[in-house]
């Protein structure tokens, strides 16, 4: 028998105009924006809808508009009759607070204002410790991580492996004089492609560790529930399967690597034949593509996708 996981997006994922048209056509779309926009006391869904795109782009905004578009694309998917039960659900980075909200751990309003408080402490520790990302394409993961290794043997700074996207993608995140230096051996071993990411936060680093207590602290004050459907972590690509594991998860993932190849590959190893992506963009379906050709994927972000799976 065939197994379902859902899947919700992270930062990267935004763009200007998301979001709209599921509100326009389904009330329970609607309602979410509105509802997000009460409980943050500004229009966060004119923000998604129309811009700017700077604004939208700014990772206090960013990260609670990508939030509240997977969740409002997941409750029309749901009112539409969609009515299939995953075997798993997983986020990746930011998505990991929507698999939160769609398993019951978190209430919609306390999600909104958890996110949107994780979004303000990365940005307060991006000022404090000013740092970047850059992708990676076509090396393995060793021989990203001995060039991350090699930067801060040599004491240019620090830089590790922020996401193992998929085989051959790569996300390295730290200090700028450190990413650069790692950018360059990275070409010099011959990578396909090397980007610098337009961020301007070190996600998944140790520069995000300042902030780290004070998020630690606004953990703490959230009541959590145990997930209804399993979800697979970021940090080992294993299920969580009790509260102090989820608080660990939230606390860790500022500064910890995303395992998502292995996250997809576990469920996988569990009967997992089909992917439904729920939110803007189909970043993680392309990862997909990367990670295993033969697995079935789903994207869920317009009017239209839905009226395919229902």
């Amino acid at each position: 028998m065939s197994k379902t996981a859902f899947l919700f997006p992270g930062q990267g994922s935004q763009e200007v105009g998301m979001g709209r048209a599921l509100a326009e056509e389904y009330p329970v779309a609607a309602e979410t924006f509105a509802q997000a926009d009460k409980i943050l006391d500004f229009p966060l869904s004119r923000l998604c809808f129309e811009g700017p795109e700077a604004e939208l782009n700014d990772t206090i905004n960013t990260q609670v508009a990508i939030f509240v578009t997977s969740v409002a694309a997941w409750r029309a998917l749901r009112e539409m009759g969609y009515q299939v039960e995953p075997a798993y659900i997983a986020g990746h980075s930011l998505g990991e607070y929507t698999a939160y909200m769609v398993t019951n751990v978190i209430s919609f309003a306390e999600g909104v204002r958890l996110v949107r408080e994780r979004g303000r402490l990365m940005k307060k520790a991006g000022k404090l410790n000013f740092g970047g990302m850059a992708a990676i394409l076509k090396l393995s993961d060793e021989q990203v991580m001995e060039i991350c290794q090699q930067v801060v043997t040599e004491r240019t700074g620090t830089v590790q492996v922020a996401n193992y996207n998929a085989p051959g993608q790569i996300v390295i995140s730290g200090e700028l004089v450190a990413v650069e230096r790692a950018m360059n051996l990275a070409k010099a071993a011959k990578a396909r492609k090397v980007v610098k990411l337009s961020v301007s936060i070190a996600a998944h680093s140790e520069l995000m560790a300042v902030v780290a207590t004070e998020f630690e602290q606004v953990i703490q004050k959230i009541p959590l529930s145990l997930p209804e459907t399993p979800i697979v972590a970021n940090i080992n690509a294993r299920p969580l399967t009790t509260i102090e594991a989820i608080q660990q998860e939230m606390a860790q993932q500022l500064t910890t690597s995303v395992r998502w190849t292995d996250t997809i590959q576990y469920m996988i190893s569990e009967g997992v034949t089909e992917f439904v992506e729920i939110g803007p963009k189909k970043v993680l379906s392309s990862l997909l593509r990367r990670i295993d050709k033969t697995v079935k994927r789903h994207s869920v972000q317009t009017p239209e996708d839905i009226g395919k799976l229902v």
